[in-house]
């Protein structure tokens, strides 16, 4: 098998260990615990399947093969410390560049985003708990904006606990109904398109009253 070969395979595994979860015993908590660290501490696994793996889980809970007090303590503190991590990353690749002398950096758009953070970046953090791809941006968005980290964290612990709590507990009441199990997938896209699809259309309504007050 060449090495391209190994890494599809490799790929297909983790977008896919949800359905193998209970078989790896008390060595499922580690796994759950690298998978949820690894999408929220860097921005290069946006595409690990954190939400299915939590519900999941749940549904594994129901049936007794895992411990749902268990999993929530594992997959709450995993997506703490991966947040911070990204956050304090992306702080140092701020810090280190010194954007401020940056040139290619629009500094506009840098104190744009540092005080929609400090205005916003509560709520922020917490609704990027359910949406993938924006989870594994928003902690590092956070860091360059140079939000207070106080704040950060105190809606970094509130919208892990809520992730973690609303999924697994729904993955243990629904998860092991056939047409839930058969759908997960699906169901999870439509989940995160109705999370993803009001954010935008608010930030158009945003610009569209930014452009009128410009042209006033």
């Amino acid at each position: 098998m060449s090495n391209v070969e190994q890494l599809i395979a490799l790929f297909q595994f983790v977008m896919h260990i949800g359905d193998h979860l209970a078989e790896y015993g008390t060595l499922a908590y580690v796994i759950l615990s690298a998978v949820i660290f690894s999408e929220t501490a860097f921005v290069i696994f946006p595409f690990l399947p954190g939400d299915t793996l939590i519900f999941a889980a749940g549904a594994f809970c129901a049936s007794g093969q895992l411990n749902i007090a268990i999993l929530n303590i594992v997959i709450i503190a995993s997506a703490i410390i991966g947040n911070t991590m990204n956050f304090w990353i992306g702080k140092y690749l701020v810090d280190r560049i010194d954007i401020k002398k940056a040139k290619w950096i629009d500094q506009a758009a840098l104190v744009k985003t540092h005080l929609f953070f400090e205005k916003h970046g509560g709520k922020t953090i917490i609704l990027a708990r359910f949406v993938p791809l924006v989870r594994s941006f928003a902690p590092f968005v956070a860091g360059v904006s140079h939000m207070d980290h106080h704040k950060f964290q105190i809606y970094n612990v509130i919208g892990a606990i809520l992730w973690s709590g609303l999924l697994s507990v729904c993955g243990y009441f629904f998860g092991n109904l056939p047409f839930i199990r058969d759908n997960l997938n699906i169901i999870v896209l439509i989940g995160a398109s109705a999370a993803i699809i009001p954010t935008m259309i608010a930030g158009f309504l945003q610009l569209l009253q930014s452009l009128k007050k410009n042209k006033t």
